[in-house]
């Protein structure tokens, strides 16, 4: 069933029924070492997945469950064999989330049961932040979509491993590592960021988490993604445009091709500008660069919203600080991109 969070839309099933989680894998064409993520309406719902008890798990595991549950975060924590383990790919640990989404919430409280979620997308695709994006990836392969409107954050919930000695985050996501951090207190002072502080090669190739190991995120057209590097974003949006000329220019006039452009900062001047003298590239603005938040709730559906125009050739994207939620947009885009700039 298509279910509704407030990071993206997933794609839910009994976590407890091995075949029905089978069949989460068959509907997305999901990878079959690409684990799922457990998601509960309770701190008591642990109990059916074997984590018995609060009390049994360490002081800063509980500080950050008192305050990022529910919400969009995801534990790693120690499977037990209770747990099948078609949802963890036979791996020894599993991701579980209290969601804070009222209606998911309630569907998990009215099952009585754990359910298994991840994205409910055609596997590798942009993630699904809208019902509509769900129908277009999965019509025809799941029998109901729950439609509760756009997603409140717009990607999908930071993973901590709390099994590793420094912990760590696997995933960014809708909290930040500095949230984490403060949340956790003294125990998560060496908090790291995978691939941004460390990286694991055994880890990629057999990941414990989803948006690990595989492309991920990409809409039809090829991603150009440009890095916030040194200079103005007049500068950026320079280089962008020339890139889109560029491109353009690589076309015969018959061909009419057309140039996605997910922009940042943009006013009204930027916009003229953009219909008078680059009427082959059409734009969606994220928001603010300045504001992490705005961006990671509009990306998605900018991908997918240009990916959807016709005669769209390049989808080219500007890219934003990484820093704070920036850390989980530009984790995104880089997987979604095929050229980074």
């Amino acid at each position: 069933v298509g279910m509704p969070t407030e990071t993206v839309y997933g794609l839910a099933a009994n976590a407890l029924d091995a075949a029905a989680v089978r069949r989460i894998f068959d509907a997305k064409g999901r990878p079959s070492d690409n684990p799922l993520i457990v998601h509960v309406s309770s701190i008591g719902m642990l109990e059916q997945i074997g984590i018995f008890a609060r009390l049994e798990l360490p002081l800063a595991v509980r500080r950050i469950i008192h305050h990022g549950w529910p919400g969009p975060l995801t534990l790693l924590l120690p499977r037990h064999p209770r747990l099948p383990t078609a949802v963890t790919c036979g791996r020894a640990t599993v991701g579980v989330r209290f969601p804070a989404h009222p209606m998911a919430r309630a569907m998990i409280a009215h099952a009585q049961l754990p359910l298994a979620a991840p994205s409910a997308n055609t596997s590798g695709r942009p993630s699904p932040t809208r019902a509509e994006h769900v129908f277009t990836d999965l019509h025809g392969r799941i029998p109901l979509i729950l439609d509760a409107g756009a997603c409140a954050v717009g990607v999908e919930s930071t993973v901590l491993d709390c099994t590793r000695r420094p912990p760590a985050i696997l995933r960014p996501g809708g909290v930040t590592d500095a949230e984490v951090r403060a949340w956790g207190g003294a125990a998560l002072a060496a908090l790291q960021v995978y691939q941004r502080d460390f990286s694991d090669a055994q880890l990629e190739a057999a990941p414990t988490t989803p948006g690990m190991k595989y492309r991920h995120y990409s809409p039809t057209a090829p991603v150009i993604l440009f890095e916030c590097a040194a200079g103005t974003r007049q500068q950026m949006r320079q280089h962008v445009l020339a890139k889109a000329m560029d491109l353009y220019r690589q076309h015969t006039v018959d061909q009419h091709p057309i140039i996605g452009l997910l922009s940042v900062d943009d006013d009204g001047d930027d916009a003229r500008r953009m219909a008078t003298e680059y009427p082959f590239v059409r734009q969606y603005s994220l928001g603010a660069s300045t504001r992490p938040d705005q961006v990671a709730h509009r990306l998605f559906d900018g991908l997918r919203t240009l990916d959807a125009l016709p005669h769209v050739q390049w989808i080219l994207v500007e890219g934003i600080p990484d820093e704070g939620q920036g850390i989980a947009v530009m984790n995104r885009l880089r997987k979604a991109a095929a050229t980074i700039v």
